[in-house]
């Protein structure tokens, strides 16, 4: 087997680290601290053409598929984990599902768009009663006349405050409750439609950086055009978009425990203790050891994933276990940052209590580490096809 990207995913790579390097990482505090979006970040992400990783090149993107986005992700999110998910979420979540399943006006009208960072994309399916459950919607789109009117909340919207699009799930089966997942359809929503706004904005332990707000739909009107796929297929392409979003967290989450483990080693290195540096003794080396190894394996596996998906594969269960393994691995690469660190690591002077403070979420958001315990368990008994 050859574990080698191909050349222009390391050119790839090394563009992306060097501008985060540069752009990124030196504002990762001051986002963390001030609780603000990295706007002017995702400016220059555009003009790096950061923002089309995912789209093909005849709309204007770098047409670098699952593979290209998960290495995107990793390497902004070792640089700041919330501009890392606000350029997962445009990606994977925005840019994918409308190459995937939209129409050829829907990807004329919007892919140029999101490539050249014109617009801003967010993914709209959590609702107060349907996390887990996802097909348990009950925001409502009603047909009148040559269009559908949209009425509900969103919870959880990343970057649902600056968004300028979003593909948003709701039921419109809404005479038959029961069809739960037949029922829902999917929907591509520009906030100038109207009707669309941002209500409460969650005030999180991490991801400071990154905006989550609830979503509030009150009689949004929307073209029957913008309809994404088919009427009543909503809910396979929020699976399918799922795929690609356990990917782009897995990635995050081995972006926020390579940075935990940079900052380790460099300190392991520098702190003296005894007269020599902590580095040297077993008890450091043996935790620097596992938590190399485990951000390696978590790698591999979120790779063989992107991998499998850029090659039409069903790739669910790789999905699945790379997000459920790199989220897990995240959080105890970023506490073991911290322990080497010892108290200045439980302080704002040094960086790995917040990565310590980043890295929950991804055991959480695109599936929880529970429902990725399921999903495996069920493709291992065959009960997912």
């Amino acid at each position: 087997m050859d574990f080698h990207l191909r050349p222009e995913l390391q050119a790839f790579e090394t563009k992306v680290r060097e501008f985060a390097n540069r752009e990124v990482a030196p504002h990762a505090a001051a986002l963390d601290r001030e609780h603000r979006f990295p706007t002017d970040i995702v400016k220059r992400c555009a003009a790096a053409g950061l923002m089309g990783v995912s789209i093909g090149k005849e709309y204007g993107g770098l047409e670098l598929g699952n593979a290209g986005t998960a290495i995107l992700t990793e390497e902004l999110s070792r640089a700041c984990a919330s501009t890392g998910v606000t350029l997962s979420v445009h990606n994977s979540l925005v840019a994918t599902p409308i190459s995937r399943f939209g129409s050829s006006d829907l990807k004329k009208r919007y892919l140029p768009r999101l490539a050249s960072g014109e617009l801003l994309g967010a993914y709209a399916l959590t609702e107060p009663n349907a996390g887990s459950d996802a097909a348990n919607q009950s925001t409502k789109a009603e047909r009148k006349g040559d269009r559908f009117v949209l009425n509900g909340t969103k919870l959880w919207i990343t970057s649902g405050e600056q968004a300028d699009l979003f593909v948003v799930f709701t039921r419109t089966s809404l005479d038959d409750p029961t069809k739960k997942h037949k029922g829902v359809t999917a929907f591509v929503v520009e906030k100038k439609f109207g009707g669309i706004r941002a209500g409460k904005k969650e005030e999180k332990c991490g991801l400071r950086g990154s905006s989550t707000t609830e979503l509030l739909l009150e009689n949004c009107e929307v073209p029957l055009e913008n309809v994404l796929g088919e009427v009543g297929n909503g809910f396979s392409i929020a699976m399918d978009t799922l795929d690609g979003g356990r990917i782009g967290i897995g990635s995050q989450a081995v972006g926020i425990a390579q940075a935990a483990l940079d900052a380790a080693l460099d300190y392991a290195r520098k702190r003296k203790q005894f007269g020599k540096p902590i580095g040297t003794t077993q008890a450091i080396q043996w935790k620097l050891a596992e938590m190399a190894t485990n951000i390696e394996a978590s790698r591999l596996l979120v790779r063989k994933a992107a991998w499998q998906r850029d090659r039409g594969e069903n790739c669910s269960l790789a999905a699945s276990m790379a997000k459920m393994m790199a989220s897990v691995m995240a959080n105890k690469a970023a506490e073991d940052a911290v322990q080497v660190f010892g108290g200045a690591g439980y302080t704002t002077d040094f960086p790995v209590e917040r990565f310590f403070r980043d890295a929950p979420i991804t055991e959480i958001y695109e599936g929880t580490t529970e429902v990725q315990h399921l999903v495996i368990a069920k493709h291992l008994l065959g009960t997912i096809g």
